[in-house]
C-alpha cells in the first residue's frame, strides 16, 4: 500500500473534506437570518478583499522585498487590465526578473 492511500490517510483527508463542507453550508445557512442591511451588505462585499490580503499578506512578509515587488506588480496590472491571468504572469514574470537581477 503507497503512502497516500494508507487508511488513517484517508480517514484524515475525509474529515478535512466534511469539515470544510460543513463550515461552508453552515455558513450559507446561517446568513439566511441576517438582514442584509445596507451595512451587513458593505461587509459582505468587502471580505473577499480582506481574505486575500491575509493571504497575501504572510507571503510577503516572509518573502522580502521580491515577493513585495512581485505582489504591488500583480496588484498595479490587475487594476489596469482588469485580468487575472495578467495579473499573475506579471507577478510571476517581477519576481523571475528581480531574483535574475539579484535583487533582494
Amino acid at each position: 500500500m503507497t503512502e497516500m492511500m494508507r487508511t488513517d490517510v484517508m480517514i484524515v483527508i475525509a474529515a478535512m473534506a466534511f469539515v470544510t463542507i460543513a463550515l461552508r453550508i453552515t455558513g450559507f445557512w446561517l446568513m439566511r437570518y441576517v438582514p442584509m442591511t445596507p451595512r451587513v451588505k458593505r461587509m459582505v462585499d468587502a471580505l473577499p478583499g480582506s481574505i486575500i490580503a491575509a493571504a497575501v499578506l504572510p507571503v510577503v512578509v516572509q518573502g522580502g522585498l521580491i515577493a513585495a515587488l512581485a505582489v504591488v506588480a500583480a496588484m498595479l496590472s490587475m487594476w489596469l487590465t482588469r485580468s487575472d491571468f495578467v495579473a499573475v504572469i506579471t507577478g510571476m514574470g517581477i519576481a523571475a526578473l528581480a531574483r535574475f537581477a539579484g535583487i533582494g
